[in-house]
């Protein structure tokens, strides 16, 4: 299925999308979430900076949501059984996720922190 056109591959993705918002919980919570962090935002209105800052990590969390369900899918579609290396490439991909989250969390932080004017600077 190489070469396809950029239309079908967009297809691809949005099916992507479509299955995880279907089976995993936490890509539905993280895309909520992403969206009440969009709407706090615009309450907020940060300067320009802030919001390429959160709407990257925003991006970010959720592809690697995507990657971790992926993954796990393809992990357990080749190996139904439990293994102590499969739990591990399971719980390593599901640390990248709460990594990237708990980063785009500070920034959030920092965010408000710097609109809110916290500091007095």
């Amino acid at each position: 299925m190489k070469n396809q056109r950029f239309r079908e591959r967009v297809g691809f993705a949005w099916a992507g999308l479509r299955a995880a918002w279907c089976s995993e919980r936490s890509f539905r919570a993280q895309a909520i979430i992403a969206v009440v962090v969009f709407v706090a935002m615009g309450v907020l209105q940060p300067p320009l900076i802030w919001w390429a800052l959160v709407g990257t990590m925003m991006v970010l969390v959720l592809a690697a949501e995507l990657i971790n369900t992926a993954l796990e899918h393809l992990v357990d579609h080749l190996h139904p059984e439990r293994h102590p290396r499969i739990k591990t490439v399971k719980d390593c991909a599901a640390a990248a996720v709460l990594l990237l989250s708990v980063g785009a969390t500070w920034v959030g932080v920092l965010m408000v922190l710097s609109v809110l004017d916290i500091n007095g600077n």
